[in-house]
Parts: structure tokens; C-alpha cells; sequence
């Protein structure tokens, strides 16, 4: 496991949008760790995120507005010099997608091109770090995912982040701009008050004493990455760019394998030590794909990238967030 360099980042002008995200409030976290002066697009007020309440946010540069907003994100890259841009921002929710296809699309895909056209004009940024995600493969016929096969999401959501991602490296090789994409299996970790998603509802429903709900039929087969490993690889992945001439690549991160809906559940209730607590089943999961996971060899081999925590040290340092939320 290779640290983030202090060298490379402190002083470093740095971009995030979707800062007040899970993903984005981590990495916020550890930029201003390592000594980054820090600029974030935020759209809305979000007092319960992680940035917000942590008090990080009193120590970030923030601009409020949306990134479909050209002209908003010129002037940010322009009056605050900036040099790495990481965006994050997006609507992620898979359900939200079904309900809202056109909202989802405008911000993941006219975000994205908004955001890089603004990139483009400013020519300053040295690092542009995109997010995509496993969705964007959609289905295919050989598991788990690699970067070299093609981008084919079906449903709403994935079909957004296809796009997104096909875009961001059009920018790539049309334009030379200094662009990479990431793909993260599903994240989990401290912050997450997305409560629908599986690891924070189930620890939810067992600190409150309530049964777990799964929405599917249990058998969908996922791979789960800790926040802070996703975080540390957008970092490691931002350090190589310039060096090794990585301009228009993608790369996966992930754990390191699929786990069932059901075995991710057992899972929590053994760490929360309720072994016999109430699941039930309900088998109405609508637009989602069997199994998806990611082979994550490339950035192994190319960027020395290693999950610097298990699955299960994940979960154990995600539990007492969760404890301590839900009693304040």
C-alpha cells in the first residue's frame, strides 16, 4: 500500500464537486490532511453530511451552484487557479433514477460535459479525475468487469454513467486534456445517510431494533469497497497522471470480490453481534443487474493502488459512525 504524498498535494489548488457526498466529504478530508487548499461546488445546504458536521466545510473554499452550470464553473476553475479537479458529483441513487431519468441524466451526463468543457477553456487543470462506477458496464456476458470492455448500461442510472464516462475520455483523446476515470464497486463507510442502500440500512434497522428490509430477492451479487480505500484511490490515481502519461485511462477499484445481498447482511449482524434479528425478503427490486464485480489487477500493476482495509475492517470501523449518529 503506497501513502498519499504530502509533497504533491500540500498548496495544491484542488476542485471537488459533490464535496458534501460520501465519497466527496472523505476525500475533502484527507486533501486538507495533506495540506490541499481545497475549492467545492456545492449545490444545496446538507447539515447532516459528514463535511458539514465534521466542520470541514468552515475550512473549504465553497462556491454554491450546480455543476450544469457552465459559466459558474468557469469562473471557480478561473478565480481560484485551480490545478486538480475531482468530480464527483451526481445523482446516485439507482431508484431515484427509475422515478427521475431526466434529472439523473442532466446532472451525470451534462455535469460532466459542462464541467470538462469549463476545464478545457480554463487549460490550467493538470488533473481531471472523473467518476464513473461498475454500473457503467452494465450487463456482460464475462465477470468480473475489465477496463477494455465496452459501456453499455441499460437502465436509467447505468446508461448515465456510461455516457458520462465515454465522454470524459472523448475530452481525453480529442482534446489532450489531462483526464481519468474511475470505477468503484459500491461504496460503503461512515457518512452514508443514504439509507436505502444495503450497509447503512441494515446497520440502521438493527441499532434501532427494526427488521432488516431487503428489496430483492436477496441472491444479487455485489462488490462493496470501504470509503476511505476510494478515497486514497482517486489520490494515487491523481499523483500518476502527469507521470506516467495516463491521460484518457480508466481503472477499476474494488475489494476484491462479489458478496450476495444476504451474505452482506449476515455479515453485519455478526459485527453487531444480533445474529437472529428479523430480515425480511420482499423480492421487488426492479432494473438491476445479477452480479457485477471488477477486476482491479490494472491499477494494482500500474498504480501500486491496494485496499488498505478488508471488507470487514471496513465495516467495523463504519459501525461506531452509525451508533453515535443515530443516538444524537
Amino acid at each position: 500500500m503506497i501513502e498519499p504524498s504530502a509533497e504533491f498535494w500540500r498548496r495544491r489548488r484542488v476542485l471537488v464537486t459533490g464535496a458534501t457526498g460520501l465519497l466527496g466529504s472523505h476525500l475533502v478530508w484527507l486533501l486538507l490532511d495533506l495540506g490541499a487548499e481545497v475549492v467545492a461546488v456545492v449545490r444545496d445546504s446538507v447539515p447532516p453530511s459528514l463535511l458539514v458536521s465534521s466542520g470541514l466545510l468552515d475550512r473549504v473554499t465553497v462556491v454554491h451552484g450546480s455543476v450544469t452550470d457552465l459559466p459558474l464553473l468557469q469562473r471557480t476553475l478561473v478565480e481560484y487557479e485551480v490545478q486538480t479537479v475531482f468530480h464527483l458529483a451526481a445523482q446516485t441513487l439507482v431508484t431515484h433514477a427509475l422515478a427521475n431519468p431526466v434529472e439523473t441524466m442532466d446532472v451525470n451526463i451534462g455535469g460532466t460535459y459542462r464541467l470538462l468543457e469549463a476545464c478545457r477553456l480554463h487549460g490550467q487543470c493538470q488533473e481531471i479525475v472523473v467518476a464513473s462506477s461498475d454500473k457503467a458496464y452494465g450487463r456482460q456476458e464475462v465477470l468480473p468487469y475489465v477496463e477494455d470492455l465496452p459501456m453499455q448500461g441499460t437502465f436509467p442510472y447505468d446508461v448515465s454513467k456510461s455516457c458520462a464516462d465515454l465522454i470524459a475520455r472523448s475530452f481525453a483523446q480529442t482534446y489532450r486534456l489531462p483526464v481519468t476515470v474511475t470505477r468503484l464497486a459500491n461504496l460503503y463507510g461512515p457518512g452514508d445517510l443514504n439509507f436505502s442502500r444495503l450497509i447503512p440500512g441494515t446497520i440502521r434497522s438493527l441499532l434501532l431494533g427494526e427488521p432488516i428490509i431487503i428489496r430483492s430477492d436477496g441472491t444479487l451479487q455485489r462488490e462493496y469497497l470501504y470509503v476511505e480505500n476510494g478515497a486514497r484511490a482517486y489520490l494515487r490515481l491523481a499523483e500518476e497522471v502527469q507521470r506516467q502519461g495516463l491521460i484518457g485511462q480508466a481503472f477499476n477499484f474494488g475489494q476484491g470480490g462479489p458478496l450476495s445481498v444476504l451474505e452482506v447482511v449476515r455479515a453485519i449482524m455478526q459485527i453487531m453481534e444480533q445474529p437472529d434479528a428479523e430480515v425480511r425478503v420482499l423480492g421487488e427490486a426492479k432494473a438491476e443487474i445479477q452480479s457485477q464485480w471488477l477486476d482491479a489487477s490494472r491499477a494494482r500493476a500500474i498504480l501500486g493502488w491496494e485496499p488498505a482495509w478488508s471488507f470487514e475492517e471496513g465495516l467495523a470501523r463504519t459501525l461506531p459512525w452509525y451508533r453515535e449518529y443515530l443516538r444524537s
